[in-house]
């Protein structure tokens, strides 16, 4: 919904003990209540482990595993990493050379994702800001501001300004016959010759 990076840590290896410890922080932090939520994640063995399912169960929140083989159902997480991948600082020719260095690099990129980067789905807010619900004050200055402009130099705009308006629902995977856009078949039948 926000965009907003809401938990995350850096281990040497990945277990379900540790995703299980970062839910449990991430859901006292943000004051996630039973039913709440719903964690979409992929199919790896400390996603289905026994004792982050346990936790899943314990806390409430409803688990979502992608499908087999399908590496890109969350399109919100893939997005993300090829934001982080792509930042001028990523480490291209080397790894990290501690676990505390990963660590360091990756708050610094969740501080600039959340604080200051101006995601273009939340129509240029900062996923904090609208995780914080600060953005309709902004989006609504954006839209006078603009109007102003508009009826100070009518001859620049060709039409009704930017859509500053708030997007109030996201969805993972829509429909796109939502949108307006048939659906595309994912493979084609092959015709009886």
């Amino acid at each position: 919904f926000s965009r907003m990076i809401v938990g995350w840590q850096v281990y040497a290896e990945e277990s379900s003990a540790q995703a299980s410890e970062v839910l449990k922080d991430l859901c006292a932090r943000e004051a996630i209540q039973p039913n709440q939520v719903i964690l979409h994640s992929d199919n790896g063995g400390p996603m289905k482990g026994a004792t982050m399912l346990a936790t899943l169960q314990a806390l409430g929140v409803m688990p979502s595993l992608s499908r087999p083989g399908v590496s890109n159902d969350n399109p919100y997480s893939e997005s993300l990493f090829k934001t982080l991948k792509y930042r001028p600082a990523y480490p291209l020719e080397a790894l990290f050379d501690t676990l505390f260095a990963a660590r360091t690099w990756v708050a610094g990129l969740v501080r600039w994702y959340n604080h200051e980067h101006r995601h273009s789905a939340i129509r240029f807010v900062t996923p904090a800001q609208r995780h914080a619900n600060l953005d309709q004050d902004i989006l609504d200055r954006r839209a006078a501001l603009y109007e102003t402009a508009r009826q100070r130099n009518p001859l620049r705009w060709k039409g009704p300004t930017r859509n500053w308006k708030r997007i109030h629902a996201v969805h993972l995977n829509p429909d796109r016959a939502d949108d307006g856009v048939i659906p595309q078949p994912r493979y084609q039948e092959r015709k009886a010759a």
